[in-house]
């Protein structure tokens, strides 16, 4: 799903260009953005580990020229078939793909690198998910032609589907796909060796995160299919990477570490993946990481169920979207075939989940989640949005409240709205981002956010928490939330200590979505917005913008 970061330095020979002609009509502007783009880098850069720093030279020096010698000897598995979550079918016709909501042809060798195809579309296309999918026997012809044309179009080390993320997606599914196979082509088993020698060579430790941790899946489940010491080289690798990332990248409280929750399924899905992988292969994964495991996806699946809408879906946290990775559902079904007990979160309480910075109150009619953390870790913010003290609201089942999602990767402006405060349910100031997100994946000065604090009081829940990601602005601006949830009614309070030009507070509503309101200390309008619910999709629907009169401002909902 994911798409590399690029070069946090990269200045184009057309901005310094334009540098140099805005320089010639108006120094003294163009000198300060010059300034104000320097201190946006380093508030972007400093918080960067060294490893992404001289790793990232290294990863663009170090093209990979994999070996294109024998493939090890396959290793034999205990079991025929492989059991995947459910996903839906993205194989339309032999050769075309229904992707992010778009269906293009892979008619020829070059729409595999198509020019006009977006970076995150091609990406997906060389993941083969559909290896796995939903009713995948019925399209077995289809999946053979399509990896010898694969094989054949891509050659070694050259093109998009070389690079490390879609390399690593595509060999765990070949893996699976192989194994439950009566026979595989001698090519298909040659390329699966070639594609895990080319990836250890270009591991992305520069990136860190979901990358790496899949491209240490990959390496282990390759290291498991094939036998021998090369194999063993690769199984050693991804092993000693899992058996890191994982306690960096699940928190205490069963969050993954980049706060969301769809990457937060992903990972899960992953755990899920190696659990099963050893008990096709049981002498692969050690027994003392297979524990780790076991215990690390029972607290995943528990964060899910908390972070999810009484729908069945994710919260729209972040970067988020349906239909990308499996629901809290499909990923308990699979964990109950494992044998792996699923916990459940408690009903009509309030949760604080600490360690990854989110809260749900919850009533029998009404769910409420907040975002009441930090943006994600320090160093990795890239699926940040600014979004700090926003929430969703669902009520008698159906999303009422909901954040804009995420439709796109790709950069402009677009991308930028949807990861921009006012795109979410919370408080923008003086026309600015809570937290400095810039480019595609990029995050300069964050939020920090304050104390938190979570009550229930009978049938009174109270959550309170602020930020102060306004600070940077003149008016050195704190923003406090209060969210209090009773049977029918929900009141939301902002207040804003120091001293701002303007603000406002937005609440977007889900499509077809009905509430009543009143508003104390603000002005309330009805404005066109846009929700993002999957990739590549925009519905038409409304936001409540409430403009401050003062200093507070109190929006009640109610509903029946």
């Amino acid at each position: 799903m994911d798409l590399p970061a690029g070069a946090l330095w990269d200045i184009s020979p057309g901005f310094c260009a334009d540098v140099r002609h805005r320089w010639r009509r108006r120094p003294a502007c163009v000198a300060m953005s010059v300034i104000t783009v320097i201190d946006r880098y380093w508030h972007t850069v400093r918080w960067l580990k060294p490893v992404q720093v001289y790793g990232r030279l290294r990863f663009r020096l170090a093209r990979a020229r994999p070996s294109l010698a024998a493939a090890p000897q396959r290793r034999e598995a205990a079991r025929d078939a492989w059991r995947s979550c459910s996903r839906s079918p993205t194989l339309v016709g032999p050769a075309r793909l229904r992707l992010l909501g778009v269906e293009r042809e892979l008619g020829t060798a070059g729409d595999w690198n198509h020019g006009e195809y977006p970076r995150l579309w091609l990406y997906n296309a060389h993941y083969f998910d559909d290896l796995v999918a939903d009713g995948h026997q019925e399209r077995q012809v289809w999946h053979v032609q399509l990896i010898d044309r694969w094989i054949r179009e891509n050659p070694p080390g050259h093109g998009t589907g070389w690079e490390p993320y879609p390399t690593s997606l595509r060999l765990v599914n070949w893996v699976k796909w192989m194994i439950g196979q009566a026979s595989v082509s001698d090519a298909v088993v040659h390329s699966a060796a070639v594609q895990s020698r080319a990836l250890r060579q270009r591991l992305e430790h520069h990136l860190l995160g979901n990358h790496l941790w899949a491209n240490a899946k990959a390496l282990v489940f390759s290291g498991a299919f094939f036998t021998g010491p090369e194999a063993d080289l690769w199984l050693r690798t991804g092993l000693d990477i899992l058996s890191r990332e994982l306690d960096e990248q699940v928190l205490a409280d069963g969050g993954h570490f980049e706060r969301s929750p769809m990457y937060h399924a992903i990972v899960a899905e992953d755990v899920l993946d190696l659990i099963q992988l050893s008990t096709m292969f049981p002498s692969v994964v050690p027994i003392e990481l297979l524990s780790r495991l076991n215990d690390v996806i029972g607290r995943m699946l528990a964060w899910l169920s908390t972070m999810s809408h009484p729908d069945g879906g994710i919260s729209f946290f972040n970067d988020a979207a349906l239909g990308i990775a499996p629901d809290h559902q499909a990923l308990a079904v699979n964990a109950g075939a494992l044998g792996v007990r699923v916990p459940t979160h408690a009903a009509n309480h309030s949760t604080w989940l600490a360690a990854s910075g989110f809260a749900r109150l919850e009533m029998p009619t009404a769910v409420l989640l907040a975002d009441v953390g930090s943006v994600g870790p320090s160093y990795l913010p890239g699926h940040a949005h600014a979004g700090t003290l926003s929430f969703e609201l669902s009520v008698h089942g159906r999303r009422l409240l909901v954040n804009s999602g995420t439709s796109t990767y790709t950069p402009g402006l677009e991308r930028h709205r949807q990861r921009g405060t006012a795109a979410h349910n919370t408080v923008m100031v003086d026309d600015a981002d809570s937290s400095e997100v810039w480019g595609g994946f990029r995050v300069a000065r964050r939020a920090r956010v304050g104390e938190v604090r979570i009550s229930e009081h009978g049938e009174e829940h109270v959550l309170t928490g602020s930020h102060d990601g306004y600070l940077r602005l003149p008016g050195r601006v704190t923003h406090h939330r209060e969210w209090k949830l009773t049977p029918g009614h929900l009141t939301v309070t902002d207040t804003l200590e120091g001293q701002p030009r303007r603000a406002e507070a937005r609440f977007h509503l889900a499509p077809g979505a009905r509430l009543d309101w009143t508003v104390d200390g603000g002005e309330a309008t009805l404005a066109p917005a846009t929700w993002h619910p999957c990739f590549g999709e925009s519905v038409p629907t409304q936001v409540l913008v409430v403009r401050f009169c003062g200093a507070r401002a109190s929006v009640s909902f109610r509903w029946d």
